[in-house]
């Protein structure tokens, strides 16, 4: 367990945020961080260019070492969609073979499967919502040999349920599937180790739960998918990089580099994501998960007391809690909430609660009292 860590934030006290799934906010590190590295950008003039790159490569080994992996596993891109995309130019798939996503997955991790089953006749299967919520049984009765990618989360992002990789990872193994994950609503706020979940690709935006700024994220590429095409091709992707121009050629950097963003070099936003996840490697995310987790038990009982619905506990992960009104809830739930300073997100039908080490078990309680009077 984590003490409170409210004072390496900027939070009035007057504001429950409680929607760390939507955006996290910065720590004061990482905006102290940031406000020097402005003024690189405001005076050019300086060593920024070569300090960014070095920075750059800080931040991949940070960001291996979150998720047990190695630093040239690592590409710096600029969202969770763009490493989608990067995995869809680089799986194979043929007319006829399937490709497994949730229902109503998060668009980052949907859309571009969609246009991959059109273009190559590829059938999509839709895992339908589990009556028992359990998602992992649901999932693993889709997979088969006729079965050529399984591309999910690690949670639904409507309500937290609860997605076990682990066996997914097995099963596609094992039947030659290719496995691709969207970790956004896990890493940083749970362990995620890529040794024992074996992807082919996963990717995870910075801005949520890893406490980075926006447009930000990461791509792990395993090994043997380190070789493919990349969605741009630059000067810091290039085997040739600081060469003469004309002397380019179509060899591209090592291991997941090659998928890099390009302008990956950004003097503002690297060493804000530098202290960010330093601080989310010094906490723990087994600690965080354990320290968040008396606040989703909190709101899911105070929930069910209430009538809602939410994930069963054996099927929800410890640090967002979704909860679901027979009825529904009026359209404008969150306003009326935020109208209070409290702090959360309406997705399709369910009140999406995501607390983290900056709250207290009181403010789920203030959610609840302004919840009780939204009502």
């Amino acid at each position: 367990m984590i003490a409170n860590q409210r004072h390496l934030f900027d939070i009035p006290d007057d504001v429950a945020y409680l929607n760390c799934s939507s955006h996290s906010p910065l720590l004061r590190k990482a905006f102290e961080a940031g406000q020097p590295a402005v003024m690189r950008k405001a005076h050019p003039w300086g060593s920024f260019r070569e300090d960014a790159a070095a920075e750059c490569e800080t931040l991949r080994g940070l960001f291996a070492c979150l998720i047990g992996a190695a630093d040239r596993d690592i590409a710096i891109v600029p969202s969770t969609a763009y490493g989608i995309a990067t995995a869809t130019l680089n799986l194979p798939v043929e007319r006829g073979q399937k490709i497994v996503v949730l229902q109503d997955q998060f668009p980052s991790n949907y859309h571009a499967w969609v246009l991959l089953a059109r273009e190559t006749g590829a059938e999509l299967v839709t895992v339908a919502r589990p009556k028992d919520g359990d998602w992992t049984s649901a999932v693993l009765a889709r997979i088969d040999g006729g079965t050529a990618i399984a591309a999910l989360p690690p949670c639904h992002w409507t309500d937290g349920s609860r997605v076990d990789l682990q066996p997914i990872g097995e099963r596609c193994r094992a039947v030659g599937s290719a496995f691709v994950i969207d970790a956004t609503q896990a890493c940083g706020a749970q362990p995620v180790d890529v040794r024992a979940l074996q992807p082919d690709f996963l990717a995870a935006s910075g801005y949520k739960w890893l406490l980075c700024p926006y447009t930000l994220s990461f791509l792990y590429a395993a090994p043997h998918r380190q070789n493919g095409r990349s969605l741009e091709h630059h000067r810091t992707n290039s085997a040739n990089e600081g060469r003469a121009l004309a002397e380019h050629d179509s060899v591209v950097s090592d291991g997941a580099r090659r998928y890099d963003m390009g302008e990956r070099n950004n003097p503002i936003g690297l060493p804000m994501a530098i202290a960010a996840i330093e601080q989310l490697l010094a906490w723990d995310p087994a600690k965080i998960a354990a320290t968040i987790k008396p606040m989703t038990d909190r709101i899911a009982e105070m929930a069910a007391e209430r009538g809602f619905i939410v994930p069963p506990a054996a099927h929800r992960v410890s640090h967002i809690v979704g909860m679901r009104r027979p009825g529904g809830v009026p359209a404008d739930i969150d306003k009326r909430l935020a109208a209070e300073n409290v702090h959360i997100s309406l997705r399709g039908d369910s009140i999406r609660v995501s607390p983290h080490v900056f709250n207290s078990l009181d403010e789920v309680d203030r959610l609840f009292a302004a919840l009780d009077r939204a009502l």
